[in-house]
């Protein structure tokens, strides 16, 4: 298996967990110490550590069920031992009753020992009120 494929099967690792809200399987997609660090979409979702991380994921699992994860865009590049994946998805997902499709940038950082594994995902939403070809939201 080449070095972006084994990288590409870490996110398709991460989705799988998250849809089956299984935290022990998502945690493995990590390195094994607490020199983690996750960004979420929310104002508040600012995470370090192996505990902090884990307990945004049981909320993001307590709030909605992940259906699907619907890959759209990406780019892979590696460095040696380190890699930087930017990814554009749509999750599929059911929050209070409502099917929600959430549209998702994410940017993830691997390292390389004996296989590929996270130390930071970020994830963001495009801004709404920024038109298209344009640097900066509308009326900034």
């Amino acid at each position: 298996m080449n070095e972006e494929q084994a990288i590409r099967d870490t996110l398709e690792s991460y989705a799988i967990a998250c849809c089956a809200k299984d935290i022990k399987s998502l945690m493995k997609v990590f390195v094994d110490n607490d020199e983690i660090s996750v960004i979420g979409t929310g104002a508040d979702e600012l995470c370090e550590g192996r505990e902090q991380v884990k307990n945004l994921f049981l909320q993001n699992f307590e709030e909605a069920t992940a259906t699907r994860f619907e890959w759209l865009w990406s780019t892979i590049l590696i460095n040696k031992n380190s890699a930087v994946v930017a990814v554009s998805l749509t999750i599929h997902l059911e929050c209070q009753g409502e099917l929600l499709k959430i549209p998702i940038r994410w940017s993830v950082v691997c390292n390389k020992n004996e296989k590929w594994l996270w130390v930071h995902r970020h994830a963001s939403s495009a801004a709404g009120n920024q038109d298209e070809g344009k640097a900066y939201p509308a009326g900034s």
